[in-house]
């Protein structure tokens, strides 16, 4: 899902890390977009290097390499990284001049993102969410890295999951790298289980026991609800997707050819979303609902529980002005499978080899290397941002072993909330071919039963089944 985390990169829609807000002005910026570090400068060519993947690039190599989702001025401590993160680059690369760019709204939004690729004016090294490779090889816009990336160049290669890895390759090919990850659980309001006299140390594990707890935390009044969900801009089908996942559900069919939801499972994600909203009144009367709007619910203490990623905590206590402590996850109701998603950087067709050099080398940099970049934990915590959030969270082995105690030891929020979601691992799922317009056409089945109390739960599923066929008959 794209999440401003999104997600819809949210930071998912994201995800809430991934949404970055243009600034009107940056200190030693011309404009908004543009950001230069690094000496000299030119057109890209890389005088001077060699156009074989095995030969590291060349120090003296000339490079101008243009990159998404440099931090604005107004989120000063990430700006600060990003620029440490630069001269630090520039001490081994000195030739390499980076050129940053803020993005007014999202990082990436759906229809920017995919104008942009029509245009073929993506930066050299772009962002995207784990569903756009399909998009962006139909518009031929991403660089075969496979040969550029290897453990001379990204060390830590052999500890990233190789199902994370695997969502940015196509036909054996690698065409991006990831940055961040996510599998979806149970957020909780800790205050409002407490008042209800629910244990917020064991959040609820099944729909039954959402729903029992939802009438519980409702039944304090005062405008507070239960549980809530999304219903419109795409985001409502994405929640649909993951909660049809843990039931063990499907999408789509095993050969991403047929719509595979209107079943009994998927009857059930529907018929339990109407009972909580019209039977129960555990849900809010305000309906059609987007990212960021239960966030600002949870955050006033009007809501109990939602799905979310983990990383809607750091925003909203960096956004929203939340406290850490008030929040806790748990797994997915059902626990048979969670929707993962994420999001990482793909380098632009038709870049020179020692371009193409110097962006893996830069995104080892600043976002692959534990104990440097974004996983410099020690730097986070000092700089006042979130450290503890169990994501991203990629790497295996021994490098996940070393990156979970350096997050715990520099943790700047009580990571025992995480608990319940930690110690019951669900495995992930990926999102399915066509998911944000998928997404979009299960809307409507989430917006009809949240907004119709006579809304017909077969109906809704037949008319959103038909259509997705189509989508699916168009790959």
């Amino acid at each position: 899902m794209r999440r401003t985390r999104l997600r819809p990169a949210r930071l998912s829609r994201r995800t809430p890390a991934a949404a970055l807000l243009c600034a009107a002005a940056l200190t030693a910026l011309a404009a908004c977009g543009t950001s230069s570090s690094g000496n000299g400068g030119d057109d890209g060519s890389g005088n001077g290097g060699s156009s074989d993947p095995a030969v590291p690039l060349d120090p003296k190599a000339k490079v101008t390499l243009t990159i998404d989702c440099m931090p604005p001025a107004a989120k000063a401590a990430e700006l600060k990284e990003w620029n440490e993160d630069v001269a630090t680059f520039n001490k081994a690369y000195p030739n390499v001049r980076i050129v940053g760019r803020s993005t007014p709204g999202q990082c990436e939004e759906p229809a920017r993102f995919t104008a942009m690729l029509k245009a073929k004016s993506q930066p050299d090294v772009f962002y995207t969410y784990f569903t756009d490779l399909q998009q962006v090889l139909d518009n031929d816009g991403a660089a075969d890295i496979s040969a550029y990336v290897d453990p001379k160049s990204v060390p830590a290669l052999a500890d990233i999951d190789p199902g994370v890895l695997g969502v940015l390759k196509k036909d054996g090919k690698l065409y991006g790298v990831p940055t961040s990850n996510y599998r979806m659980g149970l957020l909780i309001n800790r205050k409002l289980f407490q008042r209800a006299g629910l244990d917020p140390d064991r959040p609820p594990t099944t729909w039954a026991e959402v729903r029992a707890d939802a009438k519980a935390i409702a039944a304090l009044g005062n405008g507070v609800y239960g549980y809530g969900d999304y219903s419109a801009e795409n985001t409502g089908g994405w929640h649909y997707t993951a909660a049809l996942y843990g039931l063990g559900g499907d999408v789509v069919s095993a050969d991403g050819t047929k719509a595979a939801f209107h079943t009994d499972l998927g009857r059930q994600v529907v018929q339990n979303l109407h009972d909580m909203r019209w039977t129960d009144a555990s849900m809010s009367k305000t309906q059609l609902l987007k990212w960021g709007d239960l966030q600002k619910q949870i955050t006033a203490d009007k809501l109990g529980m939602f799905l979310a990623a983990p990383d809607d905590i750091a925003y909203m206590v960096q956004q929203l002005g939340a406290k850490y402590e008030n929040f806790g996850m748990g797994p997915i109701p059902g626990g048979r499978a969670t929707l993962g998603g994420g999001n990482g950087y793909m380098i632009k067709k038709g870049s020179s080899p020692d371009k193409i050099k110097a962006a893996v080398a830069w995104l080892n940099l600043k976002t692959l290397s534990p104990g440097k970049g974004q996983f410099d934990w020690a730097r986070s915590k000092a700089d006042g941002l979130p450290v503890g959030v169990p994501q991203p969270n990629f790497f295996l082995g021994a490098t996940k072993t070393a990156d979970d105690k350096a997050r715990a030891d520099h943790a700047t929020m009580p990571v025992e909330n995480f608990k319940a979601y930690m110690d019951n691992p669900v495995p992930g799922k990926a999102e399915p071919p066509k998911a944000q317009e998928i997404y979009k056409v299960l809307d409507n089945v989430m917006s009809g039963v949240l907004t119709n109390k006579d809304a017909d739960v077969d109906k809704l599923l037949s008319a959103a089944e038909s259509q997705v066929n189509q989508v699916l008959a168009n790959r």
